[in-house]
């Protein structure tokens, strides 16, 4: 199993605008691209994406060979799917210890 860490983080937030001034005015990031429902803040080692939605947490992204094998096997080890839009594609999972993470390939 040669799985890895992406190089993307994404929190939801009911507003990811304000979200995305705080960043950029107190710790001096800038905002790299905007839509109606997400901003993005891109950085040389981690992108973050701040998309309108329910507050979760950050959520890391996962690189794995099979999505659907990794989500059964930390499914059947006791982690939970949050969120799971394979048209997107992403695949929310919380484990046992509260990491949120994205599955993807």
């Amino acid at each position: 199993m040669a799985n890895s860490f992406g190089t993307d983080i994404i929190f939801e937030t009911p507003d990811p605008k304000k979200a995305a001034l705080f960043y950029v005015e107190q710790l001096g990031f800038e905002i790299t691209a905007e839509a109606p429902n997400m901003v993005s803040l891109h950085g040389p080692n981690i992108n973050m994406f701040i998309e309108r939605g329910p507050l979760l947490g950050p959520v890391f992204e996962v690189m794995v060979d099979d999505v659907e094998a990794a989500k059964a096997r930390l499914v059947r080890n006791g982690c939970t799917v949050i969120k799971d839009e394979p048209q997107f594609p992403r695949c929310y999972v919380r484990d046992a210890f509260g990491l949120i993470y994205n599955l993807t390939t």
